[in-house]
């Protein structure tokens, strides 16, 4: 993405003059870590996090450090910056420029921080002040550094926001955090981090809360920054298709120590370690699981048997959110979406984020009310139903959440979790039900005795397990998965869904499996349904929608998706740019929405208000 597309063209030389930018010598490194290690304080005992970590970043070179949660990579990278807690240690050698930083006076890596290294955070809702407009917020960096009145900060800022392709600048600088998409207010971290200009861009997880074509987008960006500003950039990541995407090395650190190092197309090509082998083979490769075949020829859709009914029937469904008054109206979520998933099948819904998804997983779930159109499950319409006559359908129909930290009750042990929906609706109790929830803890491959923990005892990955072994507790025909594996590392990622295809074999459930991510629905779905802003684009077989899609949206969504090959990543960035272009229009960053909002008419005679489902 280049600036042009925001009808302005950015002096990158214009915007930094002045700016007195710290340069490495020859063959100096922009920085160098040696024998890095970090340990904290936890009960009088000192607990290693990281160790013996060695690597050098050149100037202009994007080096990716690589693994998975707990295995050193954010920590070893703060604790250059002094930003670990109190209870840290920090041992070994890291210079910037030659300069040491480890022990360095807080006075000095205050200077640093922002000025010569500038932060992209993972999640910029909580690197952002709230309170506070996005272009106070970015001058505020300017001002804390240089000499400059609150006039030539604004200019400054307004460039930035221009550089990082945010549309609007004049009209975004004074809009707040939560007014803003979660691809722009990523812009503004960027462009906070560049606003001095830094000679190392220190970005941590900087695409993982965001959807695949934001993502692009983001990348797309960070890729052309990093060629005409040359800052270094240190990419903190488990997402192997960034890695692919962006980096020239990889760094693959595991249990706090570095196993590997090499350029990104050797290490992905030819791993030498086996941690480096199972990470890459543990990460969804889009393509994979579909047979090759000419994309003119799409794939023979499965149709069920005609006296078959569907175990969930979605036709013409409208959600619309109530608006507040007249200055408010209200917002159509999800605009005459229907589909059908049969007995047994997995239906994968995918879309950017606010394409309508989540909602039709709730409404479906009984959590939300619709404005129109029938939702069937079994045959039975539950539109409208009363909450003592959706209490038995509520049996049929299971929900596994995105958080599993979040959807579980942390003063109940897992084992009064995955019990209490037993409790509830059946006759179970004692020596029963505890051999029940015993029974479910083994189909999801846990130990017995972990009916005991609670919660904040388990990993991630387990506590997903545990919501699936809740979700399943009662048999339902209708299992939803709602995004049930995006918080989670790729290889617990791999063997979550690994589990849910043996479960949904074991079991028989028919499943609306929600994503932005294709790859892990191609694992999983038999069909695929595309939602773009509250509407079905398209839905098809899992042949279909990625061999031969017809819909402009659905080849942009295909074609953002990275994947853990350098050379392949490479070709779908060319395949890309073509698509945006040939949709310039559609793509305009200032004209993406979501949904539509839908403007009342003026009244007839007498109002009746929207049937409320359940």
């Amino acid at each position: 993405m280049s600036p042009s597309n925001t009808g302005a063209s950015v002096d990158t030389g214009d915007l930094f003059a002045g700016i007195q930018r710290p340069e490495a010598h020859d063959g100096e490194p922009v920085l160098r870590l040696r024998d890095l290690g970090v340990a904290f304080r936890v009960d009088d005992e000192w607990v290693m996090a990281s160790e013996h970590v060695d690597f050098a970043i050149a100037p202009g070179e994007v080096l990716a450090v690589v693994g998975e949660s707990g295995s050193g990579k954010s920590v070893s990278a703060m604790s250059v910056l002094g930003l670990l807690p109190g209870n840290a240690r920090v041992t070994g050698s890291a210079t910037l420029l030659g300069r040491e930083l480890i022990g360095a006076r807080e006075s000095t890596l205050r200077a640093v921080r922002g000025k010569d290294v500038g932060l992209i955070f993972q999640e910029p809702m909580s690197a952002l002040n709230p309170v506070l407009t996005v272009g106070f917020q970015i001058g505020e960096v300017l001002l804390s550094h240089f000499d400059l009145t609150p006039e030539a900060a604004r200019v400054r800022v307004l460039e930035l926001m221009r550089l990082v392709d945010l549309p609007d600048p004049e009209e975004r600088y004074n809009r707040y955090p939560h007014q803003l998409s979660g691809g722009q207010r990523q812009r503004v971290v960027i462009a906070m981090a560049l606003a001095c200009d830094p000679v190392l861009l220190l970005a941590d997880e900087p695409t993982t809360a965001l959807d695949v074509t934001v993502q692009a987008e983001i990348l797309d960006l960070l890729r052309d920054l990093h060629r005409r500003l040359n800052s270094a950039i240190l990419l903190i990541t488990h997402d192997m298709g960034v890695v692919a995407d962006l980096a020239d090395r990889v760094v693959v650190m595991r249990s706090g120590s570095i196993v590997e190092t090499g350029t990104v197309r050797s290490v992905f090509a030819s791993p030498q370690h086996p941690y480096t082998r199972d990470l890459l083979a543990a990460v969804p490769h889009l393509g994979a699981t579909v047979e090759d075949r000419p994309a003119t020829v799409p794939a023979p859709r499965r149709e069920p048997a005609a006296d078959t009914v569907p175990a969930l029937e979605i036709r013409n469904l409208v959600i619309e959110y109530p608006g507040r008054g007249r200055r408010v109206p209200a917002f159509r979520a999800v605009d005459d979406v229907s589909f059908s998933i049969g007995p047994g099948e997995i239906l994968g819904l995918v879309g950017e984020s606010g394409s309508g998804k989540t909602t039709i997983g709730r409404a479906v779930a009984s959590l939300l009310p619709t404005t129109a159109g029938e939702i069937r499950i079994a045959g039975t319409n539950i539109r409208g139903l009363s909450q003592k006559q959706l209490r038995p359908m509520r049996k049929r129909v299971a929900i596994v959440f995105q958080d599993p930290a979040s959807s579980l009750n942390p003063r109940m042990t897992i084992g009064e979790s995955i019990g209490e929906p037993l409790r509830l609706h059946t006759p179970l109790r004692g020596k029963d039900l505890d051999g029940k929830v015993e029974a479910l803890l083994e189909s999801v491959r846990l130990p017995q005795h972990y009916r005991n923990r609670y919660p904040h005892e388990l990993s991630g990955g387990q506590r997903q397990r545990v919501g699936i072994a809740r979700a399943l507790s009662l048999e339902p025909a209708l299992l939803i998965a709602d995004e049930p594996t995006s918080a989670l590392d790729v290889s617990v990622q791999a063997r979550v869904l690994d589990l849910l295809q043996d479960l949904q074999r074991e079991f028989g459930f028919a499943c609306l499996f929600i994503s932005h991510d294709l790859a892990v629905v191609e694992i999983l779905a038999d069909q695929i349904a595309v939602l773009h802003r509250g509407k079905l684009a398209e839905i098809g077989s899992r042949e279909q929608i990625l061999t031969a899609a017809t819909d402009p949206y659905t080849q942009r969504l295909i074609a953002a998706a990275p994947v853990p090959d350098p050379a392949q990543q490479e070709a779908r960035r060319d395949e890309r740019r073509a698509l945006l272009a040939a949709g310039s229009d559609e793509q305009d960053p200032a004209s993406r929405g979501i949904g539509r909002v839908v403007r009342p008419a003026p009244p007839q005679g007498p109002t009746q208000a929207p049937q409320q489902g359940p």
